[in-house]
């Protein structure tokens, strides 16, 4: 049997270091709260832009909102001007944050194009300006989230992690591929040892774990402390909960059965509505209910019909036909 010991991030002690990883337009509150249910070492919030924050947008704080059940929360902040940066993780710490997470690892165009995220790899004396602002600015412990490099030919993660130990972090994640990978290819966790080997902080394994099977092998190649499990669950919010138990018994535990699965399909989508209001709920859990859905006989046809459904009753509704059947056969 596999097994991870307790990591200490800081004055926090993560008791199984399973972490669900921060994504844009996935990990809200409504989806978190469903991830920490059946079980999460720790949850972090999706990417909060650093400029946002500070002006407290409608979105910003939408992205930063928690729930006790959560405790300790990360929220995660991007952004590349270091007085910025550290005035938004003050205002997250004030909004009950436990951990401050720095994104320098996403890799999308706009976020790149804003010299933030995996930009600031090409950039060492800037990311670590950012790094020291933000530790100063705030009591609670600060995480840093990470790319091997820019590229292959500028792999710099040990150097980087190095750096932010020496600055105050508390623990680094490394997804292992570069930023002009994007999420082609593979995730090379044999790389993280690298990281690993070159500091004294807590180590996360990230990209592509997506299985039981996933997280032996990243932790055997990785060396790492713990596990960040990011696309993975998408439409698998138990996923997490099935590792913790996997690491703490040995044993797998199944996944939901279909009348579970729906009862908790139906509750994300109420949730979706409350949190965002009908129009933006309505659009934005169109994704999760492709993911839920994945695989299932007729799947892609009933995705086709609910998604130019815009009446949150009608998707329910449909959602109930869809899934009678399957309820039905499992119960006989």
């Amino acid at each position: 049997m596999h097994k991870l010991d307790p990591i200490s991030i800081g004055p926090i002690r993560i008791e199984q270091p399973v972490i669900l990883a921060p994504m844009t337009g996935v990990t809200d509150l409504p989806f978190r709260k469903l991830v920490k249910r059946f079980g999460a070492g720790l949850t972090v919030t999706e990417m909060i832009a650093s400029q946002a924050m500070v002006r407290e947008t409608r979105q910003s704080l939408q992205k930063c909102a928690w729930d006790p059940a959560e405790e300790p929360v990360s929220m995660q902040l991007a952004g590349c001007e270091p007085g910025v940066m550290a005035e938004a993780a003050k205002l997250n710490e004030d909004r009950g944050a436990a951990i401050i997470d720095i994104n320098m690892g996403c890799p999308v165009k706009k976020v790149v194009n804003g010299d933030a995220g995996s930009a600031l790899m090409r950039d060492l004396p800037l990311a670590a300006a950012i790094i020291d602002a933000v530790v100063k600015a705030v009591k609670v412990p600060v995480t840093l989230k990470m790319r091997m490099g820019w590229d292959h030919s500028s792999l710099n993660a040990p150097e980087l992690a190095r750096i932010a130990q020496d600055l105050g972090v508390k623990m680094i994640t490394v997804h292992g591929r570069t930023r002009c990978q994007l999420y082609k290819g593979s995730a090379d966790w044999a790389f993280v040892r690298r990281v690993k080997d070159a500091v004294t902080l807590p180590v996360v394994v990230n990209g592509d774990i997506c299985s039981l099977d996933d997280v032996k092998t990243a932790v055997d190649l990785s060396g790492a402390d713990a596990v960040m499990i990011g696309r993975g669950a998408y439409g698998k919010p138990w996923l997490l909960g099935q590792v913790m138990h996997w690491l703490r018994t040995g044993e797998t535990r199944p996944e939901p059965g279909i009348s579970a699965q729906y009862h908790l399909i139906t509750e994300h989508y109420e949730a979706m509505l409350a949190h965002y209001g009908t129009l933006n709920g309505v659009n934005l859990m169109r994704k999760h209910l492709g993911w839920y859905t994945k695989g299932l006989p007729s799947s892609a046809e009933f995705r086709n019909a609910v998604n130019a459904q815009e009446d949150p009753k009608r998707v329910l509704a449909m959602l109930g036909e869809f899934y009678a059947p399957w309820i039905e056969r499992a119960a006989a």
